[in-house]
């Protein structure tokens, strides 16, 4: 049995290797030539920053890569198994398939511990330094007054949070009045917006379109009741804007995540209580503050289930590619690659999925990043245990 392991252990890792260096330097170039190589043909860059930027970027990779390697080089290698009937002969020797695959099972955890550790403190870091690199080089415009997927506090009373910026154009923009002691006052919900920035006058006006409001002041008539208007602009002073250069939430390490998680809970208040309130009132009181911390925190929260949940996918390509790698019966690389990219399309898909509904907590965005971990997972066990007893 040991032989057989070794044997195993030596093709998946020597396929392991070759499918994590294309797929790092397929992800690297694309990126890489995006956003530094243009510049270098332009000679705005450096050789010396270009290798830097490489060398800063392969973590942040590496954590699609892996998955991603594991599951072509799983396919690939049972698959050339399966046409060559070795695993018949393994099987003729009286081993079942579960006994042998183990290795290959021991070494999806091993790489889901590696993707834990990079996603959840080495990538978020690597591509920060990338980014400082390319914002000390003068490299990257610092007119990206609203950063995407980023709690901006830098004006007085307004939390500002924006998903998606493509130019000036906005989507998916949250807007949060609080008073002095932070607490939400007023949210303004818009699907899109234009942001219009005055640099002679240092000022920027952000004009929302399709908004939705929803008042929690004691005042307030329609207080929690979601009211519609067509428009909105909102102008603020450029000045805090640049003041320090501020992270999205993607490029947070998963402790720096729930530091901010924490610090933006600690804003929210009951408010002015009565000295004795009933119960009633309390209990509307606390929906309240549950509301609003699950509307300004939901964004953490799935950045944080994404990077918890995006480690384990080297666990549930490992169940999946095996069984079908057996079924396949074929010994070709294109085979084995085509289908690696579809099952990569639809696990990430899930993921892309869940971050763009992560300011609608009615869809539990949280929880679909998780999803196709569950899925893979369950799929891979009954097709390797079909596989195990020769269905």
């Amino acid at each position: 049995m040991r032989t057989l392991h070794h044997y195993l252990t030596r093709q998946i890792l020597a396929a392991l290797l070759l499918t994590v260096a294309v797929f790092t330097g397929l992800l690297l170039l694309g990126t890489v030539l995006k956003e530094v190589l243009v510049l270098l043909a332009n000679g705005q860059a450096s050789l010396g920053l270009v290798a830097r930027s490489i060398l800063l970027l392969i973590p942040w990779v590496l954590v699609f890569a892996l998955p991603m390697g594991l599951l072509t080089a799983t396919l690939l290698v049972f698959g050339r198994l399966s046409a060559d009937h070795e695993l018949t002969a393994v099987r003729a020797g009286g081993v079942s398939l579960v006994a042998w695959v183990t290795p290959v099972l021991l070494l999806s955890v091993v790489l889901s511990g590696i993707c834990a550790v990079v996603n959840l403190h080495i990538g978020p870091r690597s591509r920060t330094t990338y980014k400082n690199l390319l914002l000390d080089s003068g490299l990257e415009s610092l007119g990206a007054l609203l950063p995407e997927k980023t709690f901006i506090k830098d004006f007085p009373g307004r939390i500002i949070y924006v998903g998606r910026v493509k130019g000036n154009e906005l989507e998916d923009i949250l807007v949060y009045t609080v008073d002095r002691d932070g607490r939400v006052e007023t949210q303004f919900r818009a699907s899109e917006g234009t942001l219009k920035p005055d640099r002679e006058r240092r000022t920027m006006t952000v004009q929302l379109r399709d908004v939705w409001r929803v008042s929690w002041r004691e005042d307030e008539r329609d207080r929690g009741v979601p009211v519609h208007a067509a428009a909105l602009e909102i102008t603020e002073s450029l000045a805090p804007v640049g003041a320090k250069k501020r992270r999205r939430l993607t490029d947070m390490t998963f402790l720096e995540l729930r530091q901010e998680l924490r610090q933006i809970e600690r804003q929210i208040g009951l408010g002015p209580v009565e000295a004795r309130p009933t119960r009633e009132q309390l209990a509307a009181r606390l929906e309240t503050l549950r509301k609003q911390r699950g509307d300004l925190t939901l964004p953490i929260r799935v950045q944080m289930h994404r990077q918890v949940s995006f480690s384990l996918a080297c666990v549930g390509f490992a169940l999946v590619g095996i069984p079908l790698g057996i079924r396949g019966h074929r010994r070709e690389t294109t085979a084995g690659v085509a289908a690696a990219l579809v099952l990569v399309v639809v696990y990430y898909g899930f993921i892309i999925l869940g971050e763009a509904l992560e300011t609608r907590p009615e869809y539990f965005p949280h929880l679909i990043v998780w999803v196709p971990n569950f899925l893979f997972q369950a799929v891979g066990i009954v097709l390797l245990w079909r596989a195990n007893r020769g269905v």
